[in-house]
């Protein structure tokens, strides 16, 4: 869980998720932790933990280390719906999360993230390689516009998904960006976006 100092601001009160793993992107998933603080919003760092009290991943840059103590198994409908985002990094966070030991079932985060999509007050945010994520549940992106990796545009237009080439895109409850390094212009427009949520 990011131990930054949350402030108050525009988005006091609300809680954003991103899913974690090994071999993320560590600008991006640092700024997450102190730019929606900055706004008043509590980020709550997500994975399977395995049935462990935590675990501690290296970022795939600089093998900077990160423990997560928050699983993403067993959330309840009720305290999904509590986040007002879940966010999918870039990196290979995606492909770790989502390995199942069976084959014939969806791993736990790509069934949260399914379950997420038919939260329309839950914001997706999904960038990079996070589209692999819904590789295995492609309904939920079929027929959206969005943006990915430039390695990734095969996929998400077998997956239905209708590719944008622009930094940013969204589409209703879903906002994608192309590649980790636009981190800060995914956190802006998830912040706008939030905001402008809130004040409806």
């Amino acid at each position: 869980m990011s131990d930054a100092v949350v402030r108050e601001g525009p988005l006091s009160g609300t809680r954003i998720a991103v899913l974690m793993e090994s071999d993320f992107y560590e600008p991006e998933i640092f700024y997450y932790g102190h730019r929606f603080a900055e706004e008043g919003a509590r980020t709550d760092f997500l994975t399977r933990l395995w049935g462990q009290g935590e675990l501690t991943f290296t970022g795939h840059e600089y093998r900077a280390p990160f423990t997560v103590r928050r699983s993403l198994e067993h959330l309840t409908d009720a305290a999904l719906r509590e986040y007002a985002a879940l966010v999918v990094p870039s990196g290979m966070v995606a492909d770790r999360l989502r390995y199942s030991e069976d084959v014939t079932r969806p791993a736990p985060a790509t069934d949260l993230l399914r379950r997420a999509f038919a939260e329309p007050g839950t914001v997706k945010g999904i960038v990079c390689h996070g589209l692999w994520l819904a590789s295995a549940v492609p309904e939920v992106v079929r027929g959206r516009k969005v943006v990915c990796h430039n390695n990734l545009v095969g996929d998400v237009r077998n997956m239905g998904a209708e590719y944008v080439d622009q930094d940013v895109v969204l589409d209703g409850d879903l906002l994608t960006a192309r590649t980790g390094e636009h981190h800060h212009l995914f956190a802006r427009a998830l912040v706008d976006l939030l905001v402008g949520r809130r004040n409806r």
